[in-house]
């Protein structure tokens, strides 16, 4: 029974959702009274202009209610929590029963109308003592600015009819004070000096108007100075300005004296004007400890001396002390740097080894020297991590993925992390034509080994310093794809490498990467491309009554799959066989994609990746993010043509081991940027455009490099695989081209708690160039063909599960260059026609 409350529960709030968001008309002001005002705007003016930065108008103490395309919503869902019935006004319910009746009913409501609450928004009665209070904040706000005569107020702006109204805050600002002499008192000589060697960098200058914010920011450039340059224990709160004006001076007079103080440290409890003055200081003694246990003692332990570094370790030494010493940045003799600090957190959590470390600073009480003791603790050696996922795409109706990887730390006793994974997924086709087979499979494995430094002949220290977190990566993994295209079996081989200057830019360089493609099934192709088959199958039609042919066919008159379709290709094809130029050359373009997409593939690539971005923190939402990729395929190989002698195919391309090695150059430019809008919501926009060029050994780029259009994470008005190129209409099963533009941008919004709403416009296409396809309707012409630029609009729901969130997308399609010129707009707008995407997370 508790069950089954809990799902008519659930159920009452999914109904109460859907009639919730039917109603337009309802009363906005029910919950406010009659001597009450409801809150519909704020304005600010500042010297009679207008301001609408968001940083100053978020000073105002009150918002109006929170608005979803205009439209109050969350305060509708609140107005719609109404009281629960009066069980004393029920007559004639003094039964038991009766009684258990109303009391279940009682409780339902109840917890609707808690729900409502919750998931609503009360509506915001102006209140004049906040508004006061808003007055005084942007007064405070201007007075550090520089305008310290400010002066503000407000004014309510009431609706004539009814119980709303505005506040209009208005702010006079006067004349700014600026800053006439910078003068210094700094006790200690080591900070004089340090100061007065980037006197020039000051933030703080004669001349320029007050800005409290300069002086705040100047405050953290002399800690940061400091403690960068031997003053380990400098404490910002030393730092103080005195600020005067000279009241004998005209009342016209905005300038003023300003007196940087720096005052020697204060212990605690300490109030004396004499005190120990700030040294810069030097490192006397630096301190590993490997086995540390943070309850446990260190009197026991055995120790090491090690290029000027004591590593302390009970039993054994399991690390090899260049590994542990490469991630400390102190040295022996050298001054205190806050960075090196950092640094060293960072390095050693970068190790994967051990958890993060506690750093120990004990200074010399006689001199200047410092003491460093490093704690470290050990993660694991071993650990399992197990994985499980749900997946949706247009192959598959629906599918599971699995994944176990074990993780074995230190493998080499140099801080190296191995990974030894298994992956495997199920799914159920879409599409019975795709295969024999009701279910797909996939199974694959790697081995994945990661050295926290530059594994290279050459020493990279000087280029890529340790404190850039430099790691390498070897990569040997293997893939078995089943009953989904041509059952592809795939093996990889990576050396990477991976360093970050700092926080925002990582570089990232794969001096190698090996991919073998072997398609097990390559006669099932025309099963797989059924839009091939149709254009082989209909040409096949105009020669039904050639005997010679008779075995192409089955007793529907269609080409078999594959006796039928190859000897018909070949039939055709054959020198001396009549028949017309166009159709010859449409049965060779179709042999030529059945050849290139049947063949296997080897793919020898070196690319380089740079990636930037400025965001603060992972719930960061107002950013950008760009990623740009170079990438050549089989110049290696090309190189080496003069000294192995390769053999060649039909074709005069190059082989190494019976295949034609491909041959490109591929570059990738992605940017994405994210705008806060109001307090919750997000305009979001990404841009992406690549382009592979093949060359030499390859007239075209393997069907695992190449781009597609559409999908969940693309155009949501097509199906992955289902646009372009170009202007032709869907013209194969999976289309792909060289050449990619994408566009996008979103609009997401909060709708009620977790739920949260979207509005996007998705454009792009593929294209060929370059490249041996020759239907002018797939090609890129250049600017001309922006035109078959196609546009998909839609909206979405997402539920945010705080570690992952899950989207659900409609998208039509609003622009479709397949269609004739006249019919391109809004041709298929509608829900009949609209893609359905699901998908996990945002799609950029």
């Amino acid at each position: 029974m508790k069950g089954f409350t809990g799902v008519l529960y659930n159920g009452a709030k999914i109904r109460v959702l859907a009639l919730m968001l039917t109603i337009v008309g309802c009363n906005t002001l029910k919950n406010v009274g009659d001597n009450e005002l409801l809150l519909t705007e704020n304005s600010l003016h500042v010297d009679n202009e207008e301001i609408t930065d968001k940083a100053i108008q978020n000073l105002i103490f009150q918002k109006p209610n929170s608005h979803v395309l205009g439209y109050p919503l969350r305060l509708h869902i609140y107005n719609m929590a109404t009281k629960p019935p009066d069980s004393s006004s029920q007559d004639g319910l003094h039964s038991k029963e009766k009684h258990e009746k109303q009391s279940r009913g009682f409780f339902l409501v109840r917890g609707i109308r808690k729900f409502l609450k919750q998931t609503g928004e009360a509506p915001v009665i102006i209140d004049t003592a906040l508004a006061r209070k808003s007055v005084d904040r942007l007064e405070a706000y201007y007075g550090t600015k520089g305008y310290f005569n400010n002066s503000g107020t407000y004014t309510l702006l009431k609706d004539q009819k009814e119980n709303r109204a505005k506040v209009n805050y208005e702010i006079f600002l006067r004349k700014p004070y600026f800053i006439d002499t910078l003068t210094k008192n700094i006790r200690a000589l080591a900070l004089d000096s340090l100061y007065n060697s980037t006197v020039n960098l000051s933030l703080v200058k004669e001349g320029d108007q007050f800005d409290l914010t300069k002086f705040t920011l100047e405050r953290k450039r002399l800690t940061a100075l400091f403690r960068n340059s031997g003053i380990y224990n400098f404490q910002e709160s030393s730092i103080s300005y005195d600020i005067l004006r000279d009241t004998t001076q005209a009342a016209n007079d905005q300038g003023m004296k300003v007196e940087l103080n720096i005052q020697n440290p204060r212990s605690v409890n300490d109030t004396s004007a004499a005190r120990t003055p700030y040294k810069i200081h030097r490192f006397k003694k630096i301190n590993i400890y490997t086995d540390y246990e943070i309850d446990g003692t260190t009197d026991s332990l055995q120790s090491l001396e090690y290029k000027n570094y004591t590593l302390f370790y009970n039993h054994k030494l399991r690390y090899k002390p260049k590994a542990l010493t490469d991630a400390i940045f102190f040295h022996k003799d050298s001054v205190y740097r806050e960075v090196d600090r950092l640094h060293t957190y960072r390095q050693i959590t970068n190790l994967n080894t051990f958890k993060y470390p506690n750093i120990e600073l004990i200074p010399d009480t006689t001199q200047a020297l410092l003491t460093s003791n490093i704690y470290l603790t050990s993660k694991p050696k071993y650990s399992l991590n197990l994985n499980f996922d749900v997946t949706h795409s247009n192959i598959q109706q629906v599918g599971t993925t699995f994944g176990v990887t074990a993780v074995t730390r230190n493998v080499f006793g140099g801080a190296e992390t191995l990974n030894v994974s298994a992956r495997g997924s199920v799914g159920l086709l879409s599409d019975a034509s795709l295969s024999n087979k009701t279910f797909t499979s996939e199974l694959g494995g790697d081995i994945n080994i990661t050295f926290p430094r530059i594994w290279f002949l050459l020493n990279t220290t000087k280029i890529i310093p340790n404190y850039m977190l430099p790691q390498s990566r070897l990569l040997v993994g293997t893939n078995f794809q089943k009953n989904i295209g041509l059952d592809k079996q795939s093996f990889n081989t990576v050396l990477s490498y991976t360093w970050s200057p700092n926080t925002h830019l990582t570089h990232n360089l794969e001096l190698l990467n090996v991919e073998f493609v072997r398609n097990v099934n390559p006669d099932n192709f025309y099963n797989v491309y059924q839009n091939t088959y149709s254009r082989l199958n209909n040409i096949a039609d105009g020669f039904e009554d050639n005997v010679d042919f008779a075995g192409f066919y089955d007793e529907n008159l269609n080409l078999l799959i594959p006796q039928g379709t190859d000897a018909f290709i070949a039939a055709v094809t054959a020198p001396g066989f009549q028949v017309s130029a166009d159709t010859l050359a449409l049965v060779k373009s179709i042999e030529e994609r059945q050849q290139r997409l049947t063949e296997n593939n080897l793919i020898v690539t070196t690319n380089y990746t740079y990636t930037k971005n400025n965001k603060t923190a992972i719930s960061d939402i107002d950013f950008y993010q760009y990623r740009i990729k170079l990438e050549g395929a089989g110049n290696l190989l090309a190189l080496l043509n003069n000294v192995v002698p390769y053999k060649k195919n039909a074709n005069e391309q190059l082989l190494v081991f019976g295949i034609p090695f491909s041959q490109y150059i591929k570059t990738e430019f992605d940017f994405i940027r994210h705008w806060k809008v109001g307090t919750s919501g997000v305009i979001a926009y990404r841009n992406f455009l690549g382009l592979a060029v093949p060359y030499g050994n390859s007239n075209n780029i393997p069907f695992v490099r190449s781009y597609f259009a559409g999908g969940s994470n693309d155009n949501r008005g097509w199906n992955a695989y289902e646009l372009g190129p170009g202007r032709t209409d869907n013209l194969n099963d999976f289309n792909e081209a060289n050449l990619k533009l994408a566009f996008n941008l979103e609009y997401r919004f909060p709708i009620a708690g977790k739920v949260k709403g979207a509005l996007f416009a998705d454009a792009g296409n593929i294209w060929n160039v370059f490249d041996n396809e020759d239907n002018p309707d797939a090609i890129f012409n250049g600017f001309g063909s922006l035109a078959d630029i196609a546009l998909g609009t839609g909206l979405g729901l997402r539920y945010d599960f705080t570690y992952f969130v899950f989207r659900f997308d409609v998208g039509f399609k609003t622009y479709n260059p397949a269609e004739e010129p006249a019919q391109r707009w809004f041709r298929e707008y509608n829900f009949k026609n609209a893609v359905l995407n699901i998908g996990i997370n945002y799609p950029f």
